[in-house]
């Protein structure tokens, strides 16, 4: 640990107004910097289905696409962060722990998240007002390894300073997002509203029909959906054929390629 460069680093977040958001997203690099090794850092900003704020974070072009153009497009609405913003879950989450059972093997990680390349990625989730939650990861590619259990816990308790910062830093984001949606116009308000029950609605799905279909690409497995809905694994696998069947598919490649052309409708 840099201890020297720690207390400079929070030093310089002492007093003052509140820092621009490059000068807030540099302070939490450094930050975490001087605790552990990483590859990557970003931060978003959810609240609801909206396309979620880019704050920050430390891509080269070519990989700002993948992970932020390409995410913020839909597919974050799959993601196991996301999902824990929206509950809220503050604290600090590995991204294993969050992810359901399939989620390693669904369709979402091979089509998408694999394009990562990475080994882990850890978050801070600090939830603000408003149903705004600010989640901050640090992310290792494979060639790098996971985190210990020794880093992991040392970023638990940096979790105090990172909140402060996030609340000192981006108060007023709510403003933020309505003004993106201002800007988009009347799109704009459209894709404010549920994203995905529009899409649901579109393909003509029944509300148990979509929310077993919504779970399967979020990597949920017949029997966890089947426990978080209270019905059996065979109903599950029933409904689940009968969608397929509806929307003359046969794969859940399919399926996802049907979801996120619908989202970008």
């Amino acid at each position: 640990m840099d201890v020297e460069t720690l207390f400079k680093i929070m030093g310089s977040m002492v007093g003052g107004g509140a820092p621009g958001e490059e000068e807030a997203g540099e302070a939490f690099h450094a930050l975490m910097k001087t605790l552990i090794g990483f590859d990557y850092a970003v931060v978003f900003a959810y609240r609801g289905q909206e396309r979620p704020l880019d704050l920050y974070s430390t891509f080269t072009p070519p990989e700002h696409v993948v992970f932020v153009s390409m995410y913020q497009a839909g597919p974050y609405l799959l993601d196991p962060f996301y999902r824990a913003a929206q509950e809220p879950k503050p604290g600090v989450w590995r991204m294993r722990e969050l992810a359901p059972d399939r989620f390693f093997s669904s369709e979402y990680f091979r089509s998408y998240y694999a394009q990562t390349g990475l080994a882990e990625e850890i978050g801070f989730f600090v939830a603000l007002d408003s149903g705004i939650t600010v989640v901050l990861s640090l992310m290792r590619r494979e060639g790098s390894g996971v985190f210990s259990a020794t880093e992991f816990a040392l970023l638990k308790k940096a979790e105090p300073v990172v909140s402060a910062l996030v609340r000192h830093a981006w108060s007023n984001l709510g403003r933020r997002f309505d003004a993106g949606i201002a800007r988009r116009g009347k799109g704009g308000r459209k894709s404010a509203r549920p994203a995905t029950e529009r899409v649901w609605r579109d393909l003509s799905l029944t509300d148990r029909e979509a929310a077993i279909i919504e779970l399967v690409l979020q990597g949920h497995s017949s029997e966890s959906i089947g426990l978080r809905l209270g019905i059996s694994t065979g109903t599950v696998k029933v409904h689940r054929r009968n969608v397929y069947r509806k929307l003359g598919i046969s794969s859940q490649t399919q399926l996802l390629s049907i979801y996120l052309k619908s989202l970008g409708q």
